[in-house]
């Protein structure tokens, strides 16, 4: 079975990278949406059912906390596994993204396994 996924992360060098990374890993993937803000991402899953979701925190328009809080207050997008991925790496932010729902946490610059361990354990696959 193939997931679907979105990044999210206002870089499109960044989205493409990671992108890139998770189809080189061997996960079995199929949709990659991309969304440059979580008010882009908010729109996209309106409309289109994700797996997991890897999202940058600092973002314009909606950032990664706001963007966490309105998935979790949305009955159907709070059951979306989140995966953080950002530069912002201290025990605050990491406690503060998980407290607000994430269910993961991936510090830039990432080694591409640690990116696919946590995208799995996430999604519950077993290698």
């Amino acid at each position: 079975m193939s997931f679907r996924l979105m990044v999210v992360d206002d870089s499109p060098a960044m989205r493409d990278f990671i992108v890139r990374v998770i189809r080189l890993s061997g996960l079995d993937v199929g949709l990659c949406m991309q969304a440059a803000n979580g008010q882009e991402a908010l729109d996209l899953l309106r409309a289109n059912w994700i797996d997991i979701i890897l999202t940058d925190i600092n973002m314009p328009v909606m950032n990664g906390e706001e963007f966490v809080c309105c998935m979790k207050a949305d009955e159907t997008l709070q059951s979306i596994p989140v995966l953080v991925v950002s530069t912002d790496g201290s025990d605050h932010r990491i406690q503060r993204m998980m407290s607000l729902g994430a269910k993961g946490y991936v510090k830039k610059p990432f080694a591409p396994e640690q990116l696919r361990k946590s995208m799995e354990e996430l999604l519950g696959v077993t290698q």
